[in-house]
């Protein structure tokens, strides 16, 4: 189960599945589910773990040989690390880190807290976009939707989204902010569609993230003068308005953009086929997985490989978006009208 009760929950999006499925069983045996749905806290401690070890590193490295040759590159690891945070937030918002729920749900609004974002209120807006994809009240459209559009346009976006042009319009996206549907122009409403328990830890959530991020500048200020707050500003807070910013456009466009056939999340979604330097920039964790993420969300991130492999063996996947990273790109830089060209 993703939550205990329906105003919580992430549902199985099982449209257009082989043979008319309607549950997890038509696709999987159910005990083959069960162990893909088991939760391990190990998993999670090691992700935490190797995150928090690649921060630790670059924001030591930087502080410890404080020139530019060392910085910048500081700057983009520490960028790529906080983007791999929030995936495990993401993976909190599932109720996927931990079995245990307020363990779950400390451990993921602290991550998210660091980063910028109220993990309580991307939930809610977050069941949106699983519950309803592609539909009018879908809250990521405007961020993935109406690819392709040329590379002029797509390069245009992550140059300001990597100037930090962007990055209020992403916080408040990720504080709950209602996104405006481009082909009705209205507001929808993310917080309307939850329980009123989700609702109000959404709001006190978001004044914890406030108070952080006002009083964190402020510590650093007083225990180190202008020199500790300058470095924190350089290698905390720009990263997270600068770097983060087109990595997560790049990756929501190559999960839903440039699709054609809305009806099913096998075509609606798309996995991405990654190497190892792909995962580390767009990917970490295995979010690549991402029609096998919404088929069956209440899979945790490191049983992903495992369920890709399982769908693909029983020939689910076999009309599926799943494609090289690479055809990817070419699908979602095509100039407008050109998609089948691209494919």
């Amino acid at each position: 189960m993703n939550a205990d009760h329906p105003g919580d929950q992430f549902r199985d999006d099982l449209r257009g599945t082989p043979a008319g499925a309607r549950d997890a069983r038509r696709l999987l045996p159910p005990e083959v589910l069960a162990e893909l749905t088991r939760l391990s806290p190990w998993h999670s401690l090691a992700a935490i773990g190797l995150t928090a070890s690649l921060l630790a590193l670059a924001i030591g490295g930087a502080l410890t040989h404080f020139t530019w040759w060392v910085v910048i590159p500081a700057v983009v690891l520490i960028g790529l690390q906080q983007h791999a945070m929030f995936v495990l937030a993401h993976e909190a918002a599932h109720y996927r880190l931990f079995e245990t729920r307020w363990l779950n749900d400390v451990v993921g609004r602290l991550i998210g807290t660091a980063g910028g974002i109220s993990m309580m209120s991307y939930r809610v807006i977050h069941r949106l976009h699983h519950n309803a994809l592609y539909s009018d009240v879908d809250p990521d459209i405007a961020l993935h939707g109406g690819y392709p559009r040329g590379k002029a346009y797509l390069l245009r976006k992550l140059g300001k989204d990597v100037a930090g042009l962007t990055a209020l319009k992403t916080y408040a996206y990720f504080f709950g902010n209602p996104a405006i549907n481009s082909s009705t122009q209205t507001k929808q409403r993310p917080l309307d569609d939850t329980s009123e328990a989700l609702r109000r830890a959404a709001r006190r959530d978001r004044w914890g993230v406030v108070a952080f991020h006002v009083g964190a500048p402020l510590v650093f200020f007083l225990a180190g003068g202008a020199e500790a707050l300058g470095k924190y500003l350089l290698l905390w807070a720009l990263p997270l308005v600068t770097v983060i910013q087109p990595v997560l456009r790049l990756r929501a466009i190559c999960e839903h953009g440039a699709v054609q056939d809305l009806s099913s999340p096998l075509t609606a979604a798309r996995t991405n086929l990654a190497g190892p330097v792909a995962r580390l920039l767009l990917f970490p964790h295995h979010v690549n997985y991402h029609v096998e993420h919404h088929l069956f969300p209440a899979v945790p991130h490191y049983n992903l490989p495992r369920l890709h492999a399982e769908l693909a063996a029983r020939g689910a996947l076999a009309a599926a978006e799943v494609r090289p990273l690479r055809d990817t790109f070419r699908r979602v830089f095509a100039e407008r009208g050109r998609l089948r060209a691209a494919s």
